[in-house]
C-alpha cells in the first residue's frame, strides 16, 4: 500500500530555522496546520516543535488541535460560515472576517460561551480574495468596536492567493497605513498587521518588508523550504520534509505507443502520439497510487531514469526505459511532491500516513 512519510527531523530544522528569522525581526508567527489535514499524528509532531499559535480552514482540524493542547492559541483563517459559528467559537480563538452581520453573529454567541473572541479584520488589497474594501473601513471598524465579546487584533490581508496578486513594499505600507488611520480615529490599539505569509517571506529576506507588518501565517516554506517567488530551496532549509512511497504491482517490457483507435481515457486526456516510438519497446511500471489520491503533475520521482507517463482512478504508469535501476515488482518508488500534491495525499483515505 503507498504511504506517504513526514521527516520529523526535517520539519524541525525549518521550523527553528524560521523561528530564528521572525524572531530576529520582531515578528509574531503561527504556524498554518491546513495541509495536514486534521491528520492527529501529524498535529502532534507539529505541536511538539513548541508552535504556539495554529492556523487553519476547518474548524474540525481546530477542535483536533485543541484536543492535542488546548492553551495553543486556535486561528480560523477564512471568512467563517454563519451555520458554524457555535463551532467556531468553541474551538477558534481567533478568526478572520469581513462580513458584519457574521461578526454580529459571533458576538453573541461568544456571548454565550462567556467568552471574548478575538477577530482580525482582512481587508482587500487587490488579490480579490476575502477583504473589506478600504473605502468602508471606517464605517466598518466604528460598528465593530460597538459589540460586546469581541477584540479586534489585528489587521490583515491576503495576497497570491487566488489571483496572482503579489505582495509588495509599497502595497504592504498601505496596509499598516490603514492600521494608524483605525488607531488615531477610535483611540484604539490594534496589535497585529497581518500581512505575511510564504510569499511574503521573501520581502522580509530582502530588508523591503515596511516595519509595520508584524504578524506572518505560514505553512508552504515550513513545509518544503521554499522562496515563493523564484521556486528554490531558500538556502539553510529543507525540501524534502515529505515522501510518497507507492509500491509496483506490474513490470512488463511493453510497446512505446498504444495500440488500437485512440479515444479519451478516464481524466478526459487524449494521448499524442510520438511517431518516433513506433515498434519501440520499454519497461513500464504499474504503482498502487491514482488519480484519486494526486494528479501525476504534481510527483517527482526521486530517482533518475523514472518518467511518469499517466494515471488512471487507482494506478499509476511511469516509463523505466530499459529498467537500469533493476526495479522489481513489490519494490517501492519513491516521489517528492509539491504543495498540492502532498494536499491530495493527505486528504486521501487511501493512503497510510507515518512519521519517521
Amino acid at each position: 500500500m503507498a504511504y506517504i512519510e513526514l521527516d520529523k527531523s526535517k520539519l524541525t530544522h525549518n521550523f527553528e530555522f524560521l523561528k530564528k528569522m521572525f524572531s530576529e525581526n520582531g515578528i509574531h508567527w503561527g504556524v498554518v496546520s491546513k495541509l495536514l489535514c486534521g491528520n492527529p499524528e501529524f498535529l502532534r509532531v507539529l505541536l511538539e516543535l513548541g508552535v504556539d499559535e495554529v492556523h487553519d480552514s476547518r474548524i474540525s482540524n481546530l477542535k483536533s488541535i485543541k484536543r492535542i493542547n488546548n492553551e495553543v492559541q486556535t486561528v480560523y483563517i477564512k471568512p467563517p460560515p454563519r451555520r458554524s459559528i457555535r463551532s467556531l467559537v468553541r474551538y477558534a480563538d481567533v478568526s478572520f472576517n469581513t462580513d458584519l452581520e457574521t461578526i454580529k453573529m459571533i458576538s453573541a454567541e461568544a456571548e454565550k460561551q462567556e467568552k471574548k473572541h478575538k477577530i482580525i479584520i482582512m481587508i482587500e488589497m487587490g488579490d480579490l480574495r476575502e477583504g473589506v474594501m478600504g473605502d468602508s473601513l471606517i464605517d466598518f471598524y466604528a460598528d465593530i468596536f460597538r459589540l460586546p465579546n469581541i477584540e479586534v487584533i489585528g489587521i490583515g490581508t491576503n495576497l497570491n492567493c487566488l489571483n496572482g496578486v503579489m505582495p509588495s513594499h509599497d502595497k504592504l505600507i498601505q496596509l499598516s497605513l490603514y492600521k494608524q488611520l483605525i488607531e488615531a480615529t477610535f483611540k484604539r490599539k490594534i496589535p497585529w498587521v497581518s500581512g505575511g505569509s510564504s510569499i511574503t517571506i521573501p520581502l522580509l529576506m530582502r530588508k523591503m518588508l515596511p516595519i509595520g507588518v508584524n504578524h506572518f501565517r505560514i505553512g508552504e516554506t515550513l513545509y518544503f523550504g521554499n522562496d515563493l517567488v523564484t521556486g528554490e530551496t531558500i538556502k539553510g532549509m529543507k525540501k524534502d520534509v515529505f515522501t510518497l512511497y507507492s509500491e509496483i504491482v506490474e513490470l512488463i517490457e511493453k510497446p512505446m505507443v498504444p495500440m488500437g483507435e485512440l479515444g479519451t481515457n478516464v481524466a478526459g486526456e487524449t494521448y499524442e502520439v510520438d511517431e518516433k516510438n513506433y515498434g519501440k519497446t520499454a519497461y513500464r511500471a504499474l504503482l498502487d497510487v491514482g488519480l484519486l489520491d494526486v494528479d501525476p503533475k504534481h510527483l517527482f520521482p526521486i530517482k533518475k531514469g523514472i518518467e511518469v507517463t499517466g494515471a488512471s482512478s487507482d494506478m499509476l504508469a511511469i516509463d523505466l526505459g530499459d529498467n537500469k535501476l533493476k526495479l522489481k515488482s513489490g519494490q517501492m518508488v519513491g516521489f517528492q511532491l509539491d504543495y498540492m500534491g502532498v494536499l491530495s495525499v493527505l486528504n486521501s483515505n487511501y493512503i497510510d500516513k507515518k512519521v519517521v
